[in-house]
């Protein structure tokens, strides 16, 4: 048995950067008063995968509960406007921007049936629809154990001038527009899965720039 003390113990943790934790393992908020307010961006993205029903209603702007994406773009500006309240140690910054950006993702293989016509049809009575894309490889086809294949991205960009990043803001951005698009589309599709929730880059801070390309 190790004869580490508890002290020890947690004052690893923190030295390893984990600095919501301090020495006696209390969890704290971390005092950035003495920092420098400076530049900070981040991006994040979350996926939620539809049935073909709940897709066409998305993509068609049909959906009975009204205006999928908009209802959704709002929703997320709003989260992460709110994080501080959802996320207990995080900071209440003054944002300057929240961008929120959808983009469909079709796996199926079928013959080429909506043309570049249609598609700026769709977009521009959809304005909040970046881009629709069809992969017709046989990759993702409809199987028994993976019915749900059409697939709606989101990315939630934040940006600010302050003295602590914005990684949480622009997560949860994008995860709350995500579960805004499952509850406009639960009537049609109660099984849609939200995943891959990620950061994908940030700029600013003392910890410098990270993208995952």
């Amino acid at each position: 048995m190790s004869s580490e003390s508890s002290s020890e113990h947690y004052s690893k943790y923190s030295s390893l950067g984990l600095s919501h934790i301090d020495s006696t393992g209390e969890a704290h908020m971390v005092d950035v008063g003495y920092k420098t307010p400076s530049f900070r961006m981040a991006t994040a993205e979350s996926t939620i995968s539809l049935n073909r029903e709940a897709y066409d209603s998305v993509v068609k702007n049909t959906a009975s509960k009204g205006a999928v994406l908009t209802v959704a773009k709002i929703a997320g500006i709003q989260g992460a406007k709110r994080t501080s309240s959802l996320i207990p140690l995080c900071h209440q910054i003054n944002l300057n921007k929240v961008d929120i950006t959808f983009t469909f993702s079709d796996s199926q293989k079928e013959s080429p049936s909506i043309s570049g016509m249609v598609l700026n049809s769709l977009q521009h009575s959809n304005p909040c629809l970046e881009s629709v894309t069809k992969d017709i490889s046989s990759e993702g086809a409809p199987t028994e154990t993976n019915p749900t294949r059409f697939q709606l991205h989101i990315k939630c960009t934040v940006s600010c001038n302050a003295v602590t990043g914005v990684e949480m803001e622009a997560l949860v951005g994008a995860s709350i527009a995500a579960l805004t698009v499952y509850d406009m589309c639960k009537a049609l599709d109660k099984s849609a899965v939200i995943s891959n929730t990620r950061l994908l880059r940030k700029e600013g801070g003392k910890s410098g720039s990270f993208s995952v390309e």
